[in-house]
């Protein structure tokens, strides 16, 4: 490596405590001439090694750390060893939950920043978010290939956030076959159909396995109302909780007729299960209005908070979607309420919860907290990695 970034004096704090990040403003210069996403030696300001990383010259993060070790060559084999890493946790997981569908690679908590890498059944989904990401791709890919000769490989790398990096969107076959419409997954003993092609993220939310399975302990004997429902999961796991009933709300029709297949895929009582087409907070003004009860409510809306500039304005979309959900709540229901925004933190989102109670006039009692599944740790250096926070509120 003949390029090297040289940090300003004292920035390299972070570094030292294997913060995998170094933003523009900590860069006192640029050594050689590295082409966006090349690899690059980091040092201090005194010219001592500290990392490897990728260079990326158009995001405020100019470099992302992939390796500690100076001897380390960023290559085929460094991703092959990440990989089998990265695969121990989910072998476990797999084996304890019974399922075909994870996140095999999460970014910086699995020592590959920008990387992700969802695993469907046969098919493996990569998203390359960074362009240190994009510049390795080849050597990825054949990584890849190596661990999972028998797998398909799918890019969904068409995410605006790749336009920080200066990288066009990315989508379409990288090796085997296409993924069909819809590819069946299983998850705590559900069947869920994914669009891997067509769906959000990378297909689906992987991210609240966890929280559609608690929602099975609250769901029984109940009226569910499912609020940002997508494909439907919490629908479905509250049917085999054995709700009464589960209303399922959303803007799109094409997730809720996919919300309405994996009801029919899993043999449960169509009858018990409604779809609406609607803006979630406008109908729940409307039901609020109408005194429409329900005895559960999911809020699982899609991240209201981009920047640090938009916290202000989420924190008052996350207070009011709140606010109306409890003031549709009968005395002793129970709202589960999410953010996946990962400006947001858990003490704010707390904070924000109990100001809706006040506003609402009601009394709410935190009874359990959620978080991303396992195969989405977060490694102790890099506490950004914690996006998804969530609570189980009993609401008086």
């Amino acid at each position: 490596m003949s390029a090297r970034l040289i940090l300003a004096k004292g920035r390299d704090k972070s570094l030292l405590r294997r913060h995998p990040w170094i933003f523009s403003g900590a860069v006192s210069r640029i050594e050689g001439n590295p082409a966006a996403g090349e690899t690059i030696e980091i040092c201090d300001s005194q010219g001592n090694w500290l990392a490897t990383g990728a260079f990326s010259p158009q995001s405020q993060i100019r470099a992302r750390v992939w390796s500690w070790d100076e001897n380390q060559p960023i290559d085929c084999y460094f991703f092959v060893r990440r990989l089998q890493q990265a695969q121990k946790l989910r072998d476990w997981l797999a084996l304890r939950d019974g399922l075909d569908s994870y996140r095999l690679i999460a970014g910086e908590s699995d020592g590959l920043p920008g990387v992700t890498i969802d695993r469907y059944d046969r098919f493996l989904v990569l998203q390359l978010l960074s362009a240190g990401a994009e510049y390795q791709r080849p050597a990825l890919t054949a990584a890849l290939q190596q661990c999972y000769p028998h797998l398909s490989v799918y890019d969904r790398s068409d995410v605006s956030v790749r336009k920080k990096e200066g990288l066009a969107l990315s989508q379409g076959s990288i090796c085997g076959e296409l993924p069909p419409p819809l590819l069946t997954i299983a998850e705590h003993g559900m069947k869920l159909l994914v669009d891997i092609q067509g769906g959000h993220k990378t297909g689906y939310y992987l991210d609240q396995r966890d929280s559609r399975l608690a929602t099975r302990r609250y769901s029984t004997g109940k009226h569910v109302l499912n609020c940002f429902s997508y494909t439907g999961g919490f629908a479905v796991s509250a049917l085999l909780g054995g709700c009464q009933s589960v209303v399922s709300v959303d803007t799109s029709q094409a997730a809720l007729e996919l919300a309405r297949k994996n009801v029919e895929l899993n043999a449960l009582d169509s009858g018990k299960a409604q779809f609406i087409r609607d803006d979630v907070f406008k109908l729940l003004r409307t039901w609020r209005d109408d005194n429409k009860k329900f005895d559960l409510i999911v809020l699982d809306p899609p991240k209201f908070v981009e920047n640090k500039n938009q916290l202000a304005g989420a924190c008052r979309g996350y207070k009011d979607i709140n606010m109306l959900a409890m003031q549709l709540l009968n005395p002793g229901g129970t709202l589960l309420t999410f953010s996946c925004s990962g400006l947001m933190p858990t003490e704010l989102f707390q904070k924000i919860i109990a100001d809706a109670a006040l506003d609402a006039h009601r009394d709410v009692q935190f009874i359990e907290q959620f978080r991303q599944a396992a195969d989405h740790p977060v490694i102790a250096s890099y506490p950004e990695g914690l996006y998804l926070k969530g609570f189980a509120c009993r609401v008086l």
